[in-house]
């Protein structure tokens, strides 16, 4: 009996084939949608988490900028021309001398006597306004009012200079420092007849001596010994900074490194003593190059915060916040008599002289309190600009786009946009990411208006 083999012709083995073919391409096509739709959604959640993070890290430290020990105000009430009445400004009083002797003891400090500032004091001074805080503006070829990198300018501290490289400053973007008083940090002063803390002794010469015995939780006197030997002696009404020799052992006196022996009050309201270069907190924002890890030699920039020089000995770290931030620009409020705030720029505020500020205490004999708006600054507006780090070659030119107030761009535009003040081609980041703007604005809670 003869059977007949029944099976699929040629043409019919064709049809299938481009069915099948056609199926394939659209569960790809499928595929790499929804992959690529997963990879956004990853990115944006990444740059949005970092993105909070390091606002929320800046405006802590902005907040206390100027910060003293229970104050930073006080003395006799004044009407001001808005109405309310101001008490005078309480900056501590520096009895120290010597030309760089206060300067040597921060950090991150790029203010030099007799330069655009004032010459060395001869006799006691406010501490300067400048030391309270310092901005600097920078675009692609430099900052105002000076590069902070200590490779561009020898009155620089570390931190890397402009470039494109790992480990560079991050071009473009600014930089800021400012100083506050950690009331956690020092030694309580003590009744002198206290049988436990550290106590404070005044000879007929007018010197004191403080002696040391650290209460629980307080730094032994030996942890110290590297300390620059200046010290503050603070309670809730007045401060003053003066010289001392003893540095790390139990007994610290005021020497002949003080232009005269420093003041102290009776009855101080909750004394306390502090090394100056340790607990008076540098603490300085930048961006860093860093290479972004994805095997292809791309970068990124890295939100540094450096604290006291970054030197370990006095407490100081300098670490990485969050990746991925590309853009970081300050503008400074200050309050004016009127009640009013004007927004300004690193350069105008740290060339304001005494006929913008009220006067300080102690002024700086020849001085025209050069950088004096620096105390009155009362908001200051962060914008950061955050990538997704990681190039994505699938986004679209709608997707590259973003808004950037500091460039005056408030509406998406293309990151080569001709208005933009620095691109990421100029930083040698790479284009296709996605970009988000972040903006708060911090209230100084220690302005002296």
């Amino acid at each position: 009996m003869k059977r007949h083999c029944l099976g699929l012709s040629l043409i019919e083995l064709m049809i299938a084939m481009a069915l099948g073919l056609l199926v394939s391409v659209g569960i790809a096509a499928v595929f790499m949608s929804t992959s690529n739709s997963r990879q956004v959604q990853e990115q944006l959640a990444r740059l949005q988490e970092e993105g909070r993070f390091a606002i929320t890290q800046i405006r802590n430290d902005l907040s206390m900028a100027g910060a003293q020990y229970c104050s930073v105000t006080g003395g006799a009430a004044h009407p001001s021309a808005a109405g309310p009445y101001l008490d005078e400004l309480r900056a501590p009083t520096v009895y120290a001398n010597g030309s760089h002797v206060l300067m040597s003891a921060l950090g991150d400090v790029t203010t030099q006597w007799g330069v655009a500032y004032p010459s060395a004091p001869s006799e006691p001074y406010s501490l300067p306004s400048f030391l309270t805080m310092r901005g600097y503006d920078c675009t692609v070829s430099d900052c105002k009012p000076m590069d902070p990198s200590n490779k561009r300018n020898p009155a620089g501290f570390s931190i890397p200079a402009m470039g494109k490289s790992a480990n560079s400053r991050v071009i473009g973007a600014s930089v800021l420092t400012v100083r506050y008083l950690n009331s956690a940090g020092g030694w309580a002063i003590m009744p002198e007849e206290s049988a436990i803390g550290s106590t404070l002794l005044s000879h007929a010469d007018g010197s004191v001596t403080i002696r040391l015995h650290p209460l629980p939780g307080e730094l032994k006197a030996i942890d110290v010994k590297d300390d620059a030997p200046l010290v503050m002696l603070a309670d809730c009404s007045s401060a003053q900074i003066f010289a001392v020799t003893g540095m790390g052992s139990s007994g610290l006196t005021s020497t002949g490194g003080n232009f005269v022996q420093p003041q102290v009050f009776q009855n101080m309201a909750a004394p306390k003593l502090f090394s100056v270069s340790r607990d008076l907190r540098t603490v300085t924002y930048y961006l860093k190059v860093v290479n972004n890890g994805d095997g292809m030699g791309n970068t990124t920039g890295a939100l540094v915060r450096r604290v006291n020089g970054g030197l370990s000995s006095l407490e100081g770290v300098g670490e990485e916040i969050a990746r991925g931030v590309e853009r970081l620009d300050f503008k400074y409020g200050v309050q004016r008599p009127d009640g009013t705030v004007r927004y300004y720029t690193a350069e105008q505020v740290d060339n304001s002289t005494r006929t913008d500020c009220p006067p300080v205490p102690l002024p700086i004999r020849g001085s025209n309190d050069r950088g004096c708006l620096w105390r009155l600054v009362s908001l200051i507006e962060i914008d950061l600009l955050m990538s997704g780090q990681n190039p994505l070659h699938s986004l679209i030119p709608d997707e590259l786009a973003y808004s950037y107030a500091a460039d005056g761009i408030f509406t998406p535009a293309s990151p080569t946009a001709d208005d933009r003040k620095v691109t990421p081609l100029q930083q040698g980041f790479p284009l296709p990411v996605l970009r988000r703007e972040f903006t708060a604005v911090v209230a100084v809670r220690n302005a002296n208006p």
